[in-house]
């Protein structure tokens, strides 16, 4: 799919790369801007990310910026249920990846606590997360090829409870049947208002996603991922 073929809503600015790196240091560029700026005015400032292998030249690139990393805190937009050693973490892909030379000195808010289900540890989960002010101020998401962001799966049972805008609830257990791992997300009333949010994909069956996503917008449910296709939303593309 070309990406001149997309009819995104007007009000979402979308900015389309040849390469990943490029994406990347023009996201951590953004990124970086919209930290400083807030830390300007406020004592702290969160930055919520998102895992899998797309973020990594991302993570790379906002490493080494020269920001006031002790007052940024950073956590997960999304975590599966599984130890930090598991390959599949994305905690320990944060570290790994994100929380090295100037940002490991930012503050980590973990969304796995002990517990064998992500329902038996999500109190402990809202204790990490209470200092956390709300709104977000930085918030970059992924998307998946079913139109789920962060762990808000179509086919999870507890979606309609995590995507309800007015819950009050800043994490959810998700268990969505498609997928091995059982999860924990953050909600969606706790990232809709975040006060800079990206969308950051790559390759072209993305594009075909997101052009199924801005063909029904209200249909949320379906492809939770409509619900962030708003103003203000900034989309990274990269081949």
């Amino acid at each position: 799919m070309r990406t001149h073929d997309l009819h995104l809503p007007e009000t979402v600015e979308p900015h389309f790369f040849n390469s990943p790196d490029e994406a990347a240091v023009a996201l951590a560029d953004a990124v970086a801007r919209h930290l400083s700026e807030r830390l300007l005015i406020a004592p702290r400032a969160s930055l919520v990310v998102s895992g899998g292998s797309t973020p990594v030249p991302f993570f790379e690139a906002l490493r080494d910026k020269t920001l006031d990393w002790p007052r940024i805190d950073v956590l997960l937009a999304d975590e599966r249920w599984v130890p930090e050693d598991d390959k599949a973490s994305n905690t320990r892909l944060v570290k790994e990846s994100l929380l090295q030379g100037p940002a490991a000195e930012a503050n980590y808010l973990p969304l796995k606590a002990s517990g064998e289900t992500p329902a038996d540890g999500l109190e402990a989960v809202k204790a990490n997360l209470g200092d956390l002010h709300l709104p977000l101020d930085v918030l970059v998401l992924g998307m998946g090829n079913d139109g789920h962001t962060a762990s808000l799966f179509p086919d999870a049972p507890e979606l309609d409870r995590a995507m309800d805008p007015d819950s009050g609830e800043i994490v959810a257990p998700m268990t969505p049947p498609s997928q091995k791992e059982k999860r924990i997300s953050l909600t969606l009333s706790a990232l809709k208002q975040a006060g800079f949010t990206a969308l950051h994909l790559k390759g072209d069956d993305k594009l075909e996603t997101l052009q199924a996503a801005c063909s029904d917008l209200e249909e949320v449910r379906e492809m939770p991922v409509r619900a962030f296709l708003k103003p203000g939303l900034q989309i990274y593309w990269s081949a």
